[in-house]
């Protein structure tokens, strides 16, 4: 199933993405299970916003494709690396990135986020698939110069409109062998796939709900593969993943 959130003559709803429609659902499938009430509009008639807003976090891991890490000058991490982006860095599909004052190097990474669907502490990698809602298309924005010269990540990774979700959730999909790409402006930046993730999703969730509980509707960040770069005012970066679909954002400054 293709779960969106999405707005309709300024009201905000839960849909399943059928096709060219979308079946309004009853309240949030987080909570209430997925069941439609038999309302019916076109794709075309509804605005796509961001599939979830987290709960609580977004949970991030670094460096977990040991080309990327190497394109950026750094070893693989010996334990995976961990960080944290706040609930308000999320956008939706379609939604413009405003670019923050404080940095000049806004690099783009396309990652396969992972949904968590319910409660959860300690989760064997193993028993990873009960806690998972599913699966949507992530970018995580990175300003490389404060990533830089700041002792930890909280304002390179964390700023507003740091994290695109979308275009919507996909519950069925298996996340082992997924191509994922990036676009800049049309062209292909970013080309791989999820077989060559360090650590796999099972793990990652493993190793996020050890350290933190989670919470339905929290969001892991998985890693990018190699190709990442610099994306400027004006400038249209797409995430495209196999399975799921495209997410597509534009960016501007103030």
């Amino acid at each position: 199933m293709r779960i969106a959130r999405c707005v309709l003559d300024s009201e905000p709803f839960y849909a399943l993405v059928e096709g060219d429609e979308v079946a309004v659902l009853n309240g949030d499938p987080f909570f209430h299970g997925v069941q439609t009430t038999g309302t019916r509009h076109a794709l075309e008639d509804v605005r796509l916003v961001a599939p979830i807003i987290p709960r609580s976090k977004v949970v991030a891991f670094g460096r977990n494709y040991a080309e990327h890490a190497k394109e950026m000058g750094n070893e693989v991490p010996a334990t995976p690396l961990m960080f944290l982006k706040p609930n308000t860095s999320v956008v939706g599909p379609g939604e413009p990135v405003q670019l923050p004052s404080f940095s000049d190097e806004i690099s783009y990474e396309a990652e396969l986020a992972v949904v968590i669907g319910r409660i959860c502490k300690d989760v064997p990698a193993a028993d990873a698939d009960a806690v998972i809602f599913g699966y949507t298309c992530a970018n995580d924005l990175t300003a490389r110069d404060a990533q830089r010269t700041d002792g930890q990540w909280a304002r390179a990774k964390g700023w507003d409109g740091s994290c695109p979700l979308g275009p919507w959730i996909e519950t069925e999909l298996d996340p082992e062998s997924l191509g994922i790409k990036a676009r800049l402006d049309g062209d292909t930046v970013q080309d791989g796939t999820t077989a060559d993730m360090i650590h796999g999703v099972g793990e990652l969730v493993a190793l996020a709900s050890a350290a933190f509980t989670l919470l339905p509707g929290d969001v892991l960040l998985t890693g990018t593969p190699a190709g990442v770069g610099l994306v400027r005012e004006g400038q249209r970066v797409e995430v495209e993943i196999e399975g799921i679909g495209t997410l597509s954002n534009f960016f501007v400054r103030a």
